[in-house]
């Protein structure tokens, strides 16, 4: 079994949209995919309501996930630790214990972009269409994540 972890700041727009194409993308036997936020503001919450809104446009039901904070024994569970941006990135690093640690955690647009670091952007401020352009750049990473494992 392959177990993959998406990760943003609160875990109710970026990461639980990453999880469910993730999901959407990866048979289910083989393979786990869950999702966490660094922050600890949004837990035990479902995702945001834009989030869902644009989820269910594409066919998708992210609407029964929990938001959870990050903790240090993800990386004892997870295979894959991908992060959304850059902050992301070095909270998540920080509670790393060792190389085997860090050497999980990856930014998700690196998948299309290698080693450019690119933040997948936080649309909780924006309006609706922040939400169907997050959707789409995770779609096109996760397609290529998906594409990699199952090949």
């Amino acid at each position: 079994m392959t177990h993959i972890l998406m990760v943003c700041l609160g875990n109710i727009c970026r990461s639980p949209l990453a999880e469910g194409i993730m999901k959407s993308k990866l048979p289910s036997e083989g393979f786990n995919v869950d999702s966490a936020g660094t922050a600890s503001y949004h837990i035990g919450s479902a995702p945001d309501r834009r989030s869902i809104a644009v989820a269910k446009k594409h066919g998708l039901n992210i609407s029964n996930l929990k938001g959870r904070q990050f903790v240090v024994s993800d990386f004892d569970r997870f295979d894959y630790i991908y992060v959304m941006d850059a902050s992301n990135y070095q909270n998540v690093l920080d509670l790393a214990r060792t190389d085997a640690d860090r050497s999980k955690v990856k930014f998700i647009l690196n998948e299309v972009y290698p080693n450019e670091n690119f933040d997948v952007p936080d649309p909780y401020y924006g309006g609706d269409d922040g939400f169907q352009n997050v959707y789409n750049m995770l779609d096109e990473a996760c397609t290529k994540i998906a594409n990699d494992l199952i090949s």
